[in-house]
């Protein structure tokens, strides 16, 4: 009984108007992964989704219909940052007042809070800017106090620890221009260029947590 109210708590946790990712598959096996907005619920009965944008969903929104298994998960605004999950079934679409799905009340919720010591695999395209020079870089983990970064021709890169950079991602999980201070740590070079390990600074500490939030989505 105690579990369940739990679960109804962690469910609660996201507000109506929350963007929500929803990731589903066809009988064929193709995967997509669509934003959405959280809607509400009804305790013990429906969840209710936005229908996807159907300029996002092409073809796929054919398959959405009766049965369709549906993981749903949510960034939790608050002071830690978590993000709310569940896995539930398309009981139906309907067209008005929009276009919506319900989704079957969820059996279990899980609520994943962003540690300190939380490192996650990512594959995030960024450009980092040192001494008003711009690179090409991949963030291939991060956690909240910083990250490690795979910098293109980096191996002409005149870097030394301490020095300050700036890290630009353009585009991610639906973020744009999202920019960050940090300082290196320690770099290495490699066959295809240099490893960087940096520490981000204190004022990017919302910023990096925005991005934490977002990759944990993407990364299930």
């Amino acid at each position: 009984m105690e579990e369940a109210k739990q679960f109804i708590r962690n469910l609660a946790l996201l507000q109506p108007g929350a963007v929500v990712t929803l990731d589903m598959s066809t009988p064929a096996g193709q995967r997509g992964k669509f934003r959405s907005t959280f809607i509400g619920y009804l305790p013990k009965h429906y969840v209710l989704v936005q229908f996807p944008d159907s300029s996002k969903l092409g073809s796929f929104s054919q398959y959405i219909a009766q049965g369709m298994g549906v993981t749903v998960r949510g960034l939790i605004e608050g002071h830690e940052g978590a993000v709310v999950g569940f896995v539930s079934i398309v009981k139906q679409t309907i067209q008005i007042p929009s276009r919506m799905i319900v989704l079957e009340f969820p059996r279990e919720v899980s609520l994943q809070k962003l540690r300190a010591s939380m490192r996650i695999k990512t594959h995030i395209k960024a450009k980092i800017k040192v001494d008003e020079e711009h690179w090409s870089s991949i963030i291939s983990d991060i956690s909240v106090s910083g990250c490690q970064l795979l910098v293109n021709n980096g191996d002409q890169l005149k870097l030394s620890a301490g020095k300050t950079l700036d890290i630009i991602i353009e585009d991610f999980q639906g973020l744009t221009d999202v920019k960050l201070s940090a300082e290196i740590c320690n770099n290495k070079l490699l066959a295809e260029g240099m490893s960087l390990g940096v520490k981000f600074n204190d004022i990017s500490k919302a910023e990096v947590k925005k991005l934490m939030q977002e990759a944990v989505v993407a990364r299930h």
